[in-house]
């Protein structure tokens, strides 16, 4: 099944010519889900050509303005484009939150909005997958989000069916499908031809944060690792006040959590014309990282 991301805003608390506030869009099959909301959100949709059909769900990280003040833009458009399917926000602080869109007004819109609260190990169950909530290291009340795919059946063991004596064609697929079947006076189970449930994929996404044991537990094995790297080591002390990550940190924290990749988001404009000091310096530690890009997209394939 499709599952794919694509950045929509990767600069840090100032944007820049080229990229915008912070905004993430995940495709899993037909469900889109958006994981923050900087200012512009649906300019940057509308470019990308991702779509309005299908967003559903957005999950805040945490309310400063740089992440969810496109809420209000995203709301207007989908308003005027008669949309008529509930919407549904989650986010730490939420009362706060649906406070400002009552303000708004858009309690009186032709769909209804949902603002929900989440909190350290919170769970939003969809069809194919859920979001976990985790509890970050800011300056404000802030989550991180971990999108865990259900575990997959296991791989048809083909010679093994073959050494049953089972004909390949429809007995093949009523197993698969978790059916027994009968060959020669014998009953054939599922579990004598396919073999243990695989793991699904996993996508984390930290928001803003220090490097904190909670997300390293999170991203344990993670396919996909987008972890805040607004500075240079050289600008650790200001990382620590302002309770940020480095690139070396975020390295550093793929590197023991196992995951297969790192993307660093959430870029200083200090940085707009090279990213390179960035990307060097994570590398040393972690060598499969990129650093994003606005409009930057992938399809997230499966290991196994």
């Amino acid at each position: 099944m499709l599952l794919k991301i694509t950045f929509l805003g990767t600069s840090g608390t100032i944007p820049s010519v080229n990229r915008n506030p912070s905004a993430i869009l995940i495709q899993f099959g037909g469900e889109r889900i958006l994981f923050d909301c900087g200012e512009g959100t649906q300019r940057q949709m509308m470019i990308s050509r991702v779509g309005f059909r299908n967003l559903n769900n957005i999950f805040i990280t945490h309310l400063h303005t740089d992440h969810f003040i496109g809420c209000f833009g995203l709301i207007e458009t989908m308003s005027l484009n008669e949309r008529k399917n509930k919407l549904t926000f989650y986010s730490p602080n939420a009362k706060f939150l649906e406070s400002l869109f009552k303000v708004f007004g858009y309690h009186y819109l032709d769909f209804p909005i949902e603002v929900v609260e989440l909190r350290n190990g919170d769970v939003v169950e969809f069809k194919n997958f859920k979001v976990i909530a985790f509890k970050t290291d800011h300056i404000i009340p802030s989550l991180g989000y971990a999108l865990v795919e259900n575990e997959r059946r296991g791989k048809f063991n083909r010679k093994r069916a073959e050494e049953l004596g089972i004909p390949p064609g429809p007995l093949y697929a009523k197993l698969v499908r978790g059916e027994s079947v009968e060959v020669g006076g014998k009953i054939i189970t599922p579990d004598m031809v396919i073999g243990k449930p695989r793991r699904g994929r996993k996508i984390v996404y930290t928001g803003d944060t220090r490097p904190c044991s909670r997300t390293v537990e999170m991203a344990r094995d993670a396919d996909v690792l987008i972890h805040d790297a607004s500075f240079t080591t050289d600008l650790i002390e200001w990382a620590m006040e302002s309770k940020h990550s480095t690139a070396r940190e975020a390295a550093e924290l793929a590197k023991k959590a196992n995951a297969k990749m790192l993307i660093l988001t959430h870029i200083s404009a200090r940085y707009s014309k090279d990213t390179s000091p960035l990307l060097n310096e994570a590398k040393e530690i972690f060598e499969n990282t990129v650093v994003a890009e606005d409009f930057m997209s992938f399809e997230v394939g499966y290991s196994d």
